[in-house]
């Protein structure tokens, strides 16, 4: 089995891919663990992370919370490295709780007091590009793109892509996934469960997850942000169309 460790952008998914891990024994996963956790770890175990918090000790590599070198020398192979991205618009009014409250979402952009007389949806714009334009740019040789999209339309298939790309070949591989694809809804209905650590940026402003912008942004705002987003949403493949 592969190590593992999942990027991007806040509010794209990454905390409930993350939670998949506790349904794959024997996973240890961490969410925003100190980065001396992966330079200590004996992986007697195999690990899987969700975005190293930043660390004095540890400049970080610009759009990253952590400097990849010294993650790639001590984090063991085998390893798979993940990506995580979403519909730019939906996450740029996902962001809003968290970048409302003094930039709460990390890694902070080296600018961000800079963008504080900004309006907050230019901020949170602004922070998803920083993020998928220095931070994607620094990894892409190591990671693979997930699209959030994707987790959500079929969860189950989904994961159970992900146990192949990891090399998690146990028999009982279905049993282990299907609780935590029935937690991973597009409304929230009664199955839905959000993961731990994002429930404190949680809104119930919209209906759904993919397309959520629709709800929530008004003709103002996309026009403020599309020209800021627009040349990294392409390189996702996320068309900005109001259709």
């Amino acid at each position: 089995m592969k190590n593992v460790l999942i990027l991007g952008c806040g509010r794209s998914g990454t905390s409930i891919f993350g939670e998949l891990f506790n349904y794959l024994e024997p996973y240890q996963y961490f969410s925003e663990p100190s980065l001396n956790l992966l330079l200590d770890w004996d992986y007697s175990k195999p690990l899987a992370v969700k975005v190293p918090r930043e660390e004095a000790a540890f400049p970080p590599d610009k759009g990253l919370s952590f400097p990849l070198d010294t993650l790639l020398e001590y984090f063991k192979k085998p390893r798979q490295i993940y990506w995580q991205v979403r519909h730019p618009l939906d996450t740029i009014c996902s962001l809003k709780v968290g970048i409302s409250k003094n930039w709460g979402h990390h890694p902070q952009p080296h600018d961000w007091e800079e963008w504080l007389d900004e309006p907050l949806i230019k901020q949170c714009a602004y922070h998803w590009n920083y993020i998928n334009t220095f931070g994607y740019e620094r990894v892409k040789d190591y990671v693979k793109i997930s699209k959030f999209e994707t987790m959500l339309e079929d969860p189950l298939a989904f994961s159970l892509e992900v146990c192949k790309e990891i090399e998690f070949q146990e028999a009982d591989v279905n049993d282990k996934v299907t609780n935590w694809a029935l937690r991973v809804q597009n409304t929230n209905n009664p199955n839905f469960v959000e993961a731990e650590t994002s429930r404190p940026y949680s809104t119930k402003d919209h209906k759904v997850k993919v397309g959520r912008w629709q709800e929530n942004m008004t003709q103002e705002e996309y026009d403020l942000v599309v020209p800021m987003i627009k040349k990294t949403a392409s390189k996702f493949g996320y068309s900005l169309d109001l259709s």
